[in-house]
């Protein structure tokens, strides 16, 4: 599928979710160690995003690391973590020069101090870019975060700014991280596994699935704009009937 389909089609979706799925099963059916999918996954995030920006999306969210990820093995977390502020250190001038924003949502406390600089820098240098927003979701869990925007209205409640009664949508969506992220309208999950993952379960309630059993490290430009055009030839209806969207 050329470019040429996509790009400029004035449906194209502005938000781009996507769970990156299959890393060490494309690993293992190589008999290669699990970090070696790691590795070849930082090639598909290079051209996601860069496709990404030609054809203009807007917003591009790449789960990389949930909150349930630090239960794997310490070496492994330790190697994702390594990758993850060379791959920073490596590709942050580019994505500058391509007019990318890194943005960067989950308790982003919980990643080791060294990442964690490196992350900040990127987000710093990027953050007058008005190109795509490249949002990754680190030691991000969608129910903490409701449990915390949850959290912090209560308190707020307490305090008197506001009653119970003044509680509305827009209440706890000012206390995501996504507060200034307009909702995903499409989520791509690779891998062929069909859950959600506790990603973005306020944010994608009307959201377009699709589910591909392509492994992440192999997911490229084609897989992709399979899913774009998927999207494309589906009806959003928000509730109402065909007839009324017409």
């Amino acid at each position: 599928m050329e470019n040429k389909i996509i790009e400029g089609n004035k449906n194209l979706p502005k938000h781009i979710a996507i769970i990156m799925d299959g890393n060490g099963r494309w690993a293992s059916k190589r008999k290669l160690p699990r970090v070696a999918g790691h590795q070849e996954g930082i090639n598909s995030v290079r051209e996601i995003v860069r496709l990404s920006g030609e054809i203009g999306i807007k917003y591009l969210t790449l789960y990389t690391f949930s909150k349930e990820n630090w239960q794997r093995p310490i070496i492994e977390v330790n190697a994702l973590m390594k990758l993850l502020s060379r791959t920073i250190k490596k590709e942050i001038n580019e994505l500058n020069r391509n007019n990318v924003r890194l943005q960067i949502i989950g308790n982003i406390n919980e990643i080791p101090k060294t990442t964690r600089e490196d992350l900040l820098k990127g987000v710093e240098k990027t953050k007058k870019n008005t190109g795509l927003t490249l949002i990754l979701a680190l030691s991000y869990g969608s129910r903490e975060e409701i449990l915390n925007a949850v959290k912090q209205i209560a308190k707020e409640v307490e305090m008197g700014k506001y009653s119970s009664e003044d509680i509305c949508e827009k209440t706890i969506i000012n206390k995501l991280y996504t507060k200034n992220i307009p909702d995903p309208d499409l989520v791509i999950r690779t891998s062929g596994e069909f859950r959600i993952s506790n990603f973005l379960l306020w944010q994608s309630a009307y959201s377009e699935y699709y589910i591909t059993s392509v492994y992440w490290p192999a997911f490229r430009k084609e897989e992709y704009f399979k899913a774009i055009d998927n999207y494309l030839n589906r009806e959003r209806r928000f509730g109402k009937t065909s007839e009324q969207i017409k």
